[in-house]
């Protein structure tokens, strides 16, 4: 399945109603009117379990887009589990008791069997070397027949092929450092087949192949995090820049953690935190919100209630000073300057906003201008905040990769000279309009497809209690001042609070 880091400036989706949006930006009481007309549309309501549905008719074409939002994502994890919520998301469509299965019953007991044995490996494994090498031998030989044996009472793919036969498109699944999201997009008509296998999934759900696509976890990783010397660099880096909170902990988890894990661990993780009350869905297309009420009192509220899981409560502590990291590797250099800020909730958040815009966004801005254009000392520079997430305090994070014939260091410096241009000057009323206008085309691109607005919807609702924060943050980001941006930079941008990752260059096999 698909994964990312959500970076909400970067990444964030897409919703139709141009007119509505173009006119709610503008004056105040066009957008309070334009909101009004959009709330109209929406419907909002929570079942009895704590399952909430946002559900908003769009009938100029007969489809319709789902999208569930499970709030947790890596950072909810604990040491010794780090991956397993990337992990459950590739077991998420692998069925359930009636699902991708031809007997469950005798499915169950195989099941069962791998997991006895795999434990009786890992104990085994545990003695390092002490292991008995014939018993490990062994033991890895009665998992793989296991597998086999189980693999007879598999329907490959079922989930996924149902949907296809009605016409889904978009089928899909994204885990981040702070939500498991699961997405398609099928005809209207087909409204009630959703319900029926959406729900069966957190009703029923089956982790089979968990250890096959464990395996495939670990090669992700391999592939994404140790043979990629940026991927090892910023896995180093968020290591150093966090030294409490689970931030610092990478998505895909530690290998070690990943190569242990089973699958009663994950149905643990699972009876945690995808209770109905950590789940929000919404439904954007051609619909009628009592039909889709109706529809999800029968089938998603037959789940069970559990109480809503807490949230992280680790609080990373201030800095005492610089942090920094070195990476030693045979390729191109590179530069990360990560300074802390709040979360999504401070009121300054819009203003990070707007300097991600000035400073850090496309080619006209101030890095890409200074380091790629002018100086010529780098291929690629830019800023943003909100890494690795937004929800809990996170990072600003400035980068550069240096130019043939150029360095780390001078790109830090280039960087930190802007940086002090924050601090010293006040960006100019053409670059602070550019950034407010580019944030109005920015929301009217992201809100251009059901599927987009749903994922929205879920994201604003889940994170920051209110999908109509979806419009409010563009009234945020109008009234950022000049000064809120000179203010912010010389509250955050400092030497003290700031965190640096290099990838030093050197020769191969040295």
């Amino acid at each position: 399945m698909k994964h990312t880091k959500r970076k909400r400036q970067n990444n964030v989706v897409w919703v139709t109603l141009l007119f509505c949006v173009v006119a709610a930006v503008i004056p105040k009481p066009a957008g309070a009117q334009d909101l009004a007309q959009f709330e109209k549309r929406l419907t909002e309501f929570t079942l009895d379990n704590g399952l909430t549905f946002l559900v908003l008719e769009r009938h100029e074409a007969p489809v319709v887009s789902f999208h569930t939002y499970a709030d947790v994502g890596a950072v909810d994890e604990v040491r010794g589990i780090t991956g397993l919520a990337h992990l459950f998301e590739h077991m998420a469509f692998k069925g359930t008791k009636t699902i991708g299965t031809k007997d469950y019953q005798a499915e169950k007991v195989t099941m069962a069997k791998m997991d006895e044995i795999f434990l009786e490996l890992k104990a085994e494994r545990r003695k390092g070397d002490r292991a008995d090498k014939a018993r490990l031998e062994q033991l890895q030989n009665q998992l793989k027949e296991a597998q086999e044996q189980t693999q007879e009472y598999l329907v490959h793919d079922e989930y996924e092929e149902v949907l296809s036969r009605e016409g889904s498109a978009g089928f899909n699944a994204y885990t981040s450092q702070d939500a498991t999201q699961y997405i398609v997009s099928l005809p209207s008509n087909k409204m009630e087949l959703w319900m029926v296998m959406e729900s069966d999934r957190f009703a029923n759900p089956v982790l089979r192949e968990f250890y096959k696509e464990r395996e495939v976890v670990m090669e992700e990783r391999r592939l994404s995090v140790e043979s990629q010397p940026v991927g090892r660099l910023l896995e180093e880096f968020m290591a150093v820049a966090y030294k409490a909170h689970p931030y610092g902990d990478h998505i895909v988890g530690h290998m070690s953690d990943i190569a242990t894990l089973t699958r009663a661990e994950a149905e643990k993780f699972f009876e945690q935190y995808y209770s109905p009350s950590n789940l929000t869905i919404a439904i954007v297309g051609d619909v009628d919100p009592d039909d889709v009420k109706k529809l999800a009192t029968t089938y998603f509220g037959r789940i069970p209630s559990r109480p809503k899981p807490d949230p992280v409560e680790t609080v990373e502590p201030p800095q005492l000073g610089e942090r920094r990291v070195v990476v030693q590797d045979p390729a191109q250099p590179f530069v990360l300057i990560g300074y802390h800020k709040p979360d999504i909730h401070h009121p300054d958040d819009a203003v990070f906003d707007a300097i991600t815009d000035i400073v850090g966004m496309g080619r006209t801005s101030r890095l890409h201008k200074s380091l790629v254009k002018e100086k010529r000392i780098a291929v690629a520079a830019s800023g943003f905040q909100g890494m690795p997430g937004v929800k809990y305090p996170n990072l600003f994070l400035f980068y550069a990769v240096p130019a043939r014939g150029h360095t780390n260091e001078e790109c830090e410096e280039a960087i930190n000279a802007e940086i002090e241009r924050l601090k010293n000057e006040l960006v100019t009323p053409e670059e602070l309009a550019k950034a407010k206008t580019r944030a109005r085309a920015s929301l009217i691109r992201q809100l251009d497809s059901n599927s987009g607005l749903a994922a929205q919807l879920t994201f604003y609702e889940v994170v920051t209690g209110d999908w109509r924060s979806l419009f409010k943050q563009l009234d945020k980001i109008e009234k950022v001042t000049a000064e809120d941006i000179q203010r912010v930079a010389n509250e955050y941008f400092t030497t003290k609070n700031r965190s640096v990752g290099i990838i030093r260059t050197t020769e191969a096999g040295t």
